[in-house]
């Protein structure tokens, strides 16, 4: 039986339990879980991060942890009692351990680790705490340690700034909102700005010393040193070396370093500097011989410095090594250090070359105690503390010292009989008063411990020896007095034995008899003379001697031998316990001399400040003890010497006194009467106030009132306790007349000086401070009224002096912060006289800072949940005197320019942000009543109007993002909590006040203004937070955006028809509002726009203002990143749902129509515009988006922004000529007009005239730069027009210069022609202006249908592949997918006159070929009947379809969509037809190439020769003559009559061409390729017997070639006509219908096998019925062989042909396996374009009429592209295999490079200006007319022919070709043929003497590199032109040219010199 459990409330899972059982409850491992109910070691509960799912689980999978729990039942909630900080620190790790993953995706690793170790710190402090076994101030510093981790990792990962007290989370409801305000900053300050440390420390290690001339042990001393005052700061740190340099103990690392403490701020300057004085110890001369003295002495070695400013750069811990110096006179040692800083370089040297001195330095900061903790290795291991000399700038009063520094400085010596100067050395001892050597007295340095005695270094040879060496002398202060310091002279002989003699001593007592102790400062001592042996154990033998040049003593003269010899030492006693001070002594033993006691106590204030504190409580003891006894006699001195003390103990040295004496004051301090003097005396100086003229005393005075109230109150207690409580009236009498005179003072105005007025502010500085010690007396209420009554009698006039203002108000503030003001009862009684002052500081807008900390501390007494009495009267208080103001003021510094300085616009911010936590607290706190009180305030209703526009306003501020850090989120959610609570609060005011005949628009649209902007806080977006923090807002607030939306509807409903004010202005603020992702809040807010359209339908019969403004907003909100495809379908379901009534439902439904597909387009654009998209998906989005725009929407400025963001995306994407034609939308908006525009977008305000102007250069430039040329022409002439209507010849010129460069770079600049590419896209999938489309689109520059597909394959990662090109069924269109479908298509040109016209350049033309297309088309091939497997192509169809555009191409994006399908069937013979024309086309231009030299070698003719001829022999025509030419096929066909005489012509001109070109090949080939070509000789005669041919002279007149003059006539624009010196020169491209290269034979595609050995399109399948399902069959060929490739299927003219591998069947369906696989080809596959009519003129013999058209039925543009099938191969068999093979190694080809050794070409007729260098513009050779199938050619190229065995039989290849134009080279030399198939790249390098522009080959590798996809040519779709009339050949030199020019009937453009590619 489940029994809902008691106690076990709450656990954690520490096991994961999967919940297979019935009613199972999935937990995972850490899951915190709520238990319900147990039953038989089970509970029910659920997870607490989904308490949705309940369920069972095991209970021993459950730690129980204890709770407490909230509302018992069915609502309970329960919470953990653990420390809070664990339940912070839990929560936090788990939201970071989500955030730490993604830090690792975006590949931030250096945070990723670094937050990595941070949380496995906090999992360990977490153990810590959990064990529990901490003390508490290690738990403490554990808490602290944790939190800083938690904020630092926040902070990283952009989390929320958590307030806390004492390390533990605040609850926002519990506190204050000023005191979480001040929560907030203070971590926030702490975070931004570390408070500068004042006590620093240096610590110092002594690595070595390094120097070569060691060998002796040495003792190193360092100090701190101020050049400035030149003196030492510190005492000293002393470390012995050994004699390697090292330190002398190294297993005592403490004793090698020492801490240099409590250095202020102000001696980190830089002429302080780190001294280091070496020691040696060891012989008198450093290079003495060892034997000659055995004796020891301490001699200078040398010196370093370091100035401590190279340390303040940063805290760096790397050793330095510090140079070495040494004297260059033993004299001047004592000062080496101060000539070393000073740079006296001629008194000092370098020790040695390497000397160095290693060490260690590290400056730290802070509290000494706080480093002990930071670092405890350092301390536990006992390093040695050196502390600065005297006492350090705080003296603490439990400091103990007591220590005497000596510093021997100079003596003054005889020769005492010798030649030369002694060598002196001082020993020093301590005697005590018994005579006795005090032990271990003598500190050397802080390394070393103390010693008994101390010996000096030694100079040599100096009698006047100058040492300044520091000893510390720690002597107890029970053992000083008596004692004194003996000092022993020695001289140290040098001679063998070393012996040291005693010839004189010194010695000094420590103490006076007087008690004083030794003076500080120098002290000349006599030298008393003495023999060598001399006992001096005996001190009192000496004692009674003089000791001091000052004090000889009368009667002690006749000991003095001499006084010439004299011995200075300096001393500085440092003690707290010990005086020097005479005056101080006599003071404290006023006993004993009473009539001393008036100059003592006047002496008092000279003598010096840290005297006094040392004696403080006996000091206080005598003054108090002179008062009782002669109160009449020293009241006053001893007041004024009470006030000195006091005031003493306020500086900041002596700071840390205070609470001495406040001990003293409590434990010590016995005056019992002394209140009675000290009242007297204070009133007597108040009330003289007025009338001093000079007021320092009676500052002094009133500065020191605390601590004399303080012993007024105890004397007052002491004195109530002795007696019983007497005279207690006479003392509160006093008390009250006491603070009459002050109140009586303070009322006084100063009368033009300011003296008085300076009196007041230092009073009322310190007057708070009593407030604590009235209360001990009297009752709060007294002391409250006695407070209120002081404070009330100050003056209120604010012209006083300002600085008196400042003073009066941190009285005021200090009041506040008292003990006094935290009490209720007191509080409300000084509540109005604070308001008071507080409102006249705001209403003049004067110390504001101060004015928002009084407030705050105001508020924070007052809590949320206080409902007690007291407070409720004081938010009355506060509201009545303060809101208004409070308002005006946060609105007056918020209007405020804030100031540039850093730290000023810190301070402005957090003076805005405490005014602003002030006001949210006073709202806060008011309840209905106090509202409801606020509104009656109100006698008008324009009083209640401007106070909530008012505060509309400040709470419009308040939402601001800047108004708070972006990490304060507390803060803004508990601010916007009091906003929304004072809104709903207010608009019942709204609705009473100003509706129906009162309504007053201003108010209203404040109110919804700020409602919205409200709802639109980035902080209430609970979308963006994590689930934890969702959870937390949603517990304790609610969804405020809701809350607010109903309140929004609520108050719009009351509106009535009033809301017509409001229509349209806030469609837009409403539109924004539901596009929030809030559900409640959409179905809340979106009917209000239904609202909206019914009243302006009202209004106006229409609502096209509601639709202008959604479209407008709609556009501007959702580019923001607003909405989603969810709000758009509730957009149309819920206001179609709410017309369904209306009258005006139509009109209605179109507008919810158009709005909705506006938003499918928006969401699309904006998620194209995601970084990371392709450029093409944001173009074609753009496009839609324009087009919607003009189309529908007619809104002409939309349209014109997405016309410039569409034109600015294709100058990224490089698309010059798409910007060009973009911008152009603008421009035919615009007239020549001088119509003044406005400023638009980038544009400035100027006539429409000049706008249109510089659009039309922009444009001009665009299709300079998209070198489309023509239409650049168009507009130059364009705008020249208008430059001539205006007579503007000087623009005119330069436009007609432009222009004509425009015509100089169609003529001489290389053009790429692109390939077209149709694409589907299918599935719902994709973006609405996609979906289920198909379009055309312009590839790039060198782009093939490889690299195509795969970039539309990379544009949308989730596509598939469509591996066929038929048309797709519904169930694709339907699918939840997306699907492509992709193949190439060969462009119709419409310009077809051009493109016909005999003469024009294929410069020209190439720009008609593949601009202003509208038409494009592809081929399907298919068999119709039966197939015949012994020859196929007998049924062979091919199905063209036509596409038709929506706009042509080139035009605003690259792609458009297909408009119209047209779809025509081509018969079996109209296809032989076309291969055949094509394959002659290609024959011709060879042939004229070759004769005209303009190819460098010969090898493209003799493959092509050898294909047709090879095939031809073994078969090739037979295929055509079974087909076609027998009996049973004429019968049943008698329509074809024409066609099958057409065929039988093209195969009789191709045997005629053949002949010619075996002519031309024989003059040519080069020798070792003779025997090729006498093999071709004979095949050849064995096809002409084939074909039935014995003599062409039969067959002349039927035949459209003949060669009467031995060569093809050179057509009359020769130039442009004739293949380059390369050769010709095609690209084979790889149709999307290809087969690959490896099911490809390669001989002719006649085969008798070939039907069986077709391959599948995609090289998957090798099945030719699979293929024919959905693609093209073998073609045939008018030359036919037995060995026949594999027909080549495509479904395109215009295939890329670039090597692909075979893809294997398990790749079929990968997106990879692009939709219409290409086959390889070969790779250098070469052959012409057909020839433009001006072109086609290459031989003598042709009629006009002898070409009959292909089919009478199909017009002009269709004959041209009607494609016959082709095939070429090298040969049969297994040499044009392994040629084919070297093709795929070569893939794609190389182009051409100009070589003038390998085919020197002639000079052709040219005028063109260019260079004979290579030209980037591509050969405008007219290509062949493509074949259905594809079977590629494959060409030579001039320097790397690649023979393939493709070449073969005569079908054409549906590859577009291109040629390569060159100018001519004058012959150089005899001509040089290459006579093998490749010629080397070096050679072509070392000859070619200009560049190309580009180059395409590698610059290290001997191979030639892929050819841009670009430099082919698309194929042309001209009909097939008439062969031309017979002419005589054309000159080859400029003046025949010009000759035959004149013959011409129509003038002809020149030709020009086609520059060599």
């Amino acid at each position: 039986m489940w029994i809902p459990t008691e106690h076990e409330k709450y656990g954690v899972v520490i096991a994961s339990f999967r919940g297979t059982v019935p009613h199972g409850l999935s937990l995972e491992i850490g899951d915190t879980v709520q238990i319900l109910e147990k039953c038989d070691g089970w509970y029910r509960g659920f997870a607490l991060k989904n308490p949705n799912i309940k369920g069972i689980f095991p209970s021993n999978y459950i730690h129980l942890k204890n709770a407490c729990v909230k509302n018992k039942g069915q609502f309970e909630m329960v919470i953990p009692t653990e420390d809070s900080v664990i339940t912070e620190m839990t929560s936090t790790l788990r939201d970071w351990g989500t955030m730490w993953k993604q830090l690792y995706v975006r590949n931030e690793g250096d945070l990723f680790h670094r937050l990595w170790h941070i949380m496995n710190e906090i999992l360990d402090l977490r153990r810590q705490v959990l064990v529990g076994h901490l003390t508490h101030d290690r738990m403490k510093d554990v808490k602290r340690h944790i939190t800083a981790r938690l904020d630092w990792g926040n902070e990283q990962l952009g989390l929320d700034l958590v307030p806390r007290k004492e390390y533990a989370m605040v609850d926002p409801d519990e506190i204050s909102i000023t005191e979480l305000y001040r929560l907030m900053e203070h971590r926030h300050r702490k975070k931004d700005t570390p408070i500068p440390a004042s006590s620093h420390h240096l610590f110092v290690q002594m690595k070595s010393l390094m120097c070569s001339n060691l060998g002796e042990e040495l003792e190193v001393i360092f100090s701190l040193f101020d050049s400035k005052e030149n003196r030492p700061i510190s005492e000293r740190f002393f470390l012995r070396l050994n004699r390697n340099g090292l330190p002398k103990c190294p297993e005592k690392p403490e004793r090698h370093c020492s801490l240099f403490v409590d250095l202020s701020s102000s001696e980190l300057r830089k002429d302080i500097y780190i001294t280091v004085h070496i020691i040696r110890i060891g012989r008198m001369g450093a290079g003495e011989k060892k034997n000659a003295c055995n004796v020891q002495y301490r001699r200078p070695f040398g010196c370093a410095v370091l100035s401590i400013a190279d340390l303040l750069a940063g805290d760096s811990k790397d050793d330095l090594i510090l140079k070495v110096y040494m004297c260059n006179t033993e004299s001047d040692w004592y000062q080496i250090h101060e000539n070393i800083i000073k740079k006296l370089n001629v008194r000092y040297n370098l020790t040695g070359s390497n000397a160095g001195l290693a060490v260690s330095l590290q400056l730290f900061h802070g509290d000494i105690e706080q480093i002990r903790r930071d670092y405890t290795s350092m301390f536990t291991h006992g390093i040695s503390i050196t502390r600065k000399l005297g006492f350090s700038n705080i003296i603490m009063p439990g400091e103990m010292r007591n220590d005497l520094y000596i510093t021997i400085e100079r003596g003054e010596f005889e020769k005492g009989g010798k030649s030369v100067a002694r060598n002196v050395e001082v020993m020093m001892h301590i005697v005590d008063s018994g005579g006795q050597i005090l032990k271990d007295f003598i500190s050397f340095g802080s390394g070393e411990p103390p010693a008994s005695k101390f010996h000096s270094f030694v100079l040599y040879h100096n009698n006047s020896p100058r040492w300044a060496e520091l000893l510390k002398l720690p002597i107890p202060v029970d053992k000083f007095r008596g004692a004194h310091i003996r000092f022993e002279f020695r001289h140290c002989s040098t001679k063998e034995k070393g012996e040291k003699k005693l010839f004189g001593f010194s010695f000094v007592p420590l103490m006076q008899e007087n008690g004083r102790t030794l003076p500080d400062g120098t002290h000349e001592l006599i030298v008393h003379k003495c023999e060598e042996n001399t006992n001096l154990q005996d001190s009192s033998r000496y004692l009674k001697l003089p000791f001091s040049k000052g004090i000889l003593l009368g009667n002690n003269h006749q000991a003095i031998k001499t006084t010439k010899e004299s011995f200075w030492i300096t001393s500085f006693l440092c003690s707290t316990k010990l005086t020097q001070n005479g005056d101080m002594l006599d003071l404290l033993k006023w006993r004993a001399h009473p009539d001393k006691i008036a100059g003592c106590l006047t002496k008092l204030k000279e003598i010096d400040g840290s005297e006094i504190v040392k004696f403080l409580q006996d000091t206080l003891d005598t003054l108090f003890g002179i008062l009782d006894e002669n109160s009449q006699k020293y009241g006053s001195k001893v007041f004024d010497s009470l006030v000195h003390i006091i005031n003493l103990l306020q500086d900041s040295k002596f700071h840390h006194f205070k609470p001495v004496m406040d001990t003293y004051i409590e434990s010590h301090f016995a005056g019992a009467l002394a209140y009675r003097d000290l009242i007297k005396v204070l009133k007597w100086h108040v009330d003289r106030v007025t009338d001093m003229e000079i007021q320092e005393h009676i500052h002094e005075v009133l500065k020191a009132q605390e601590y004399i109230f303080k012993y007024i109150v105890q004397s007052r207690r002491l004195f109530s306790l002795a007696t019983g409580g007497q005279n207690e009236e006479e003392f509160r009498c006093c008390i009250q007349e006491l603070l009459m005179s002050i109140r009586f003072f303070l009322s006084q105005e100063s009368k033009g000086t300011s003296a008085l007025s300076q009196s007041q502010a230092v009073f009322l500085c310190s007057f708070p401070a009593i407030y604590s010690e009235l209360l001990k007396l009297f009752d709060v209420r007294e002391v409250a009224n006695l407070v209120h009554d002081t404070l009330g009698s100050l003056p209120t006039i604010m012209h006083v002096d300002e600085s008196l203002q400042a003073v009066k108000l941190q009285c005021i503030g200090k009041t506040v912060e008292s003990q006094l003001y935290a009490n209720p009862d007191s509080r409300y009684i000084l509540l109005p006289v604070v308001l008071h002052h507080l409102h006249m500081h705001l209403q003049e807008q004067k110390d504001l800072t101060m004015c928002a900390r009084i407030l705050s501390n105001i508020f924070c007494f007052i809590k949320k949940n206080s409902s007690e009495k007291s407070v409720l009267e004081e938010i009355d208080v506060i509201v009545n005197s303060l809101l208004d103001i409070l308002l005006r003021t946060i609105l007056e510094i918020t209007s405020r320019p804030q100031p540039s300085g850093s730290a000023m616009r810190l301070q402005f911010q957090d003076v805005t942000g405490e005014f602003v936590s002030c006001l949210l607290s006073l709202l806060r706190q008011m309840t209905d009543r106090h509202y409801q009180q606020l509104l009656d305030r109100f006698n008008t209703k324009d009083e209640l109007r401007d106070f909530l526009l008012q505060i509309f306003t400040v709470f419009r501020i308040l939402i601001r993002p800047e108004m708070f850090p972006k990490d304060w989120t507390v803060m803004r959610l508990v601010a916007n909590n009091v906003i929304i609570t004072t809104v709903l609060y207010l608009s019942d005011a709204l609705r009473k006040n100003f509706l129906n005949e009162n309504f007053d628009y201003k108010i209203w649209d404040s109110y919804f203004y700020l409602a919205v902007i409200f709802i639109n806080q980035l902080c209430l977006q609970l979308e963006m937070f994590t689930p934890s923090k969702k959870k937390k807002v949603l517990e304790k607030y609610g969804d405020m955006r809701v809350t607010m939306g109903c309140e929004i509807f609520s108050m719009w409903q009351n509106l009535g028809e009033h809301k017509l004010h409001f229509i349209p202005a806030l469609i837009g603020p409403f539109l924004e509002v539901t596009l929030i992702p809030q559900p409640d809040l959409r179905n809340v807010m979106i009917p209000i726009f239904h609202d909206m359209m019914d009243w302006e339908q009202r209004r106006s019969g229409n609502f096209k203002q509601v639709e202008a403004k959604l479209i407008d907003k709609l556009d501007s909100l959702m580019s923001e990143g607003k909405g989603d495809e969810t709000y758009r379908e509730l957009f149309n379901s819920i206001l179609l749902k709410k017309i369904e009534r209306e009258t005006w439902r139509e009109s209605g439904v179109s507008l919810i129509a158009t709005v909705t597909r506006l938003m499918e387009r928006l969401l699309d654009y904006r998620d194209c515009m995601k970084i990371g998209e392709v450029d093409g998906k944001k173009i074609g989005c753009t496009v839609s988006l324009l087009n919607f725009y003009k189309t529908e929407l007619n809104k002409e400025e939309m349209y014109i922004r997405y016309i410039h963001k569409l034109y600015d995306l294709h100058l990224k994407a490089q698309n010059f000529t798409e910007a060009a034609y973009t911008l152009l939308l603008y421009d035919e908006l615009l007239e020549w007009s001088d119509r003044p525009l406005r400023e638009f977008l980038n544009y400035p305000m100027q006539t429409e005239w000049q706008r249109k102007e510089y659009l039309h250069l922009t444009i001009i430039q665009n299709f300079d730069r998209g070198k489309c040329w023509e239409n650049g022409i168009i507009l130059c002439r364009k705008i020249a027009e208008q430059y001539e209507s205006y007579y503007d010849y000087r623009n005119l010129s330069k436009m007609r210069m432009m222009e004509a460069s425009l015509y100089d770079k169609i003529m001489d600049q290389q053009r790429l022609e692109p390939e077209f590419f149709r694409v589907g896209f299918y599935g719902k999938k994709f973006p609405f202006f996609l979906r289920n489309k198909e379009f055309v689109c312009r590839g790039h520059d060198y782009e093939r249908l490889e690299a195509f597909q795969q970039r539309m394959l990379n544009e949308f990662p989730h596509a598939i592949a469509m591996q066929h090109a038929n048309q797709p069924d519904e169930t694709i269109f339907q699918a939840e997918a997306q699907y492509l479908q992709i193949y190439a298509v060969t462009p119709i040109p419409e310009s077809q006159e051009v493109l016909q016209r005999e003469g024009i350049p294929d410069n020209i033309k190439s720009f008609y070929k593949v601009n202003h297309i509208w038409r494009f088309r592809y081929d399907r091939p298919f068999h119709k009947g039966t197939k015949d497997k012994e020859n196929e192509f007998k049924s062979l169809w091919v199905e063209r379809t036509t596409l038709i555009l929506v706009q042509s191409l080139p035009g605003i994006s690259r792609w458009f969509e297909v408009e119209k399908r047209e779809v025509v069937e081509m018969s079996p013979l109209e296809n032989a037809i076309e291969v055949l024309e094509n394959k002659n086309q290609q024959l011709r231009t060879l042939i004229s190439q070759c004769q005209t030299r303009q190819m460098q070698n010969i090898n493209p003719l003799t493959m092509c020769l050898n294909g047709v001829i090879d095939a031809a022999v073994n078969g090739g025509v037979a295929r055509y003559q079974e087909a076609f030419f027998v009996k049973e096929y004429i019968l049943n066909h008698p329509e074809d009559g024409e066609k099958i005489t057409r065929l039988r012509e093209l195969m009789l001109e191709q045997a005629q061409i053949l002949e010619f070109g075996l002519a031309v090949h024989e003059k040519f080939v080069p020798q070792d390729m003779r025997p090729l070509h006498k093999k071709l000789v004979d095949q050849f005669f064995v096809m002409k017997s084939s074909l039935g041919i014995q003599e062409f002279s039969a067959c002349v007149q039927a035949s459209p070639v003949h060669f009467p003059n031995g060569s093809p006539r050179v057509c009359r624009n020769s130039a442009p006509s004739s293949m380059s010196p390369d050769g010709a020169r095609v690209i084979p491209r790889r149709s999307p219908l290809s087969y690959p290269a490896v099911n490809r034979y390669s001989s002719s595609s006649l085969s008798s096998q070939a039907s069986a050995e077709v391959s599948n399109i995609t090289g998957q399948s090798e099945s030719s019925d699979e293929v024919f399902n959905m693609q093209p069959s073998p073609s045939t060929s008018s030359l036919s062989s037995t060995h026949s490739a594999s027909p080549n299927v495509t479904s395109s003219a215009p295939s890329s042909a670039r090597a692909s591998p075979l893809l294997s069947d398990k790749h079929k369906h990968s997106r990879e396996n692009s939709c219409l696989s290409p086959r390889e080809r070969p790779c250098s596959a070469i052959y012409p374009i057909p020839a433009e009519p001006s072109q086609r003129m290459l031989f003598n013999h042709i009629g006009d009429g002898t070409l009959p058209r292909s089919d009478p039925n199909l017009s002009g543009p269709e004959k041209a592209v009607n494609t016959t099938p082709s095939s070429w191969s090298l040969d049969s068999g297994k040499e044009a295999r392994n040629m084919s093979e070297n093709g795929k190694l070569m893939s794609p080809p190389v182009p051409p490079r100009p070589t003038q050794t390998a085919s020197p070409a002639r000079h052709v007729a040219s005028v063109s200006p260019s260079p004979a260098g290579r030209s980037p513009m591509k050969g405008s050779m007219q290509s062949f007319t493509p074949s259905p199938v594809e079977c590629h050619s494959s060409g030579i190229i001039s320097n790397s022919p690649v023979l393939s065995g493709s070449y073969s039989s005569g079908i054409s290849s549906l590859s577009r070709c291109s040629t390569s134009e060159t100018s001519g080279f004058e012959s150089q030399g005899s001509e040089q043929t290459i006579p093998n198939y490749s010629v080397s790249e070096e050679p072509m390098r070392k000859e070619s003497k200009t560049p190309p522009p580009y180059s395409v080959y590698e610059r290290t590798l001997r191979r030639p590199v892929p050819l841009p996809h670009s430099l082919s040519i698309p194929v042309t779709s001209d009909p097939p032109a008439l062969p031309p009339k017979p002419l005589l050949a054309r000159p080859n030199n400029l003046e025949n040219s010009s000759r035959r020019t004149e013959q011409v009937p129509r003038p002809r453009p020149l030709p020009r010199k086609v520059s060599q590619l």
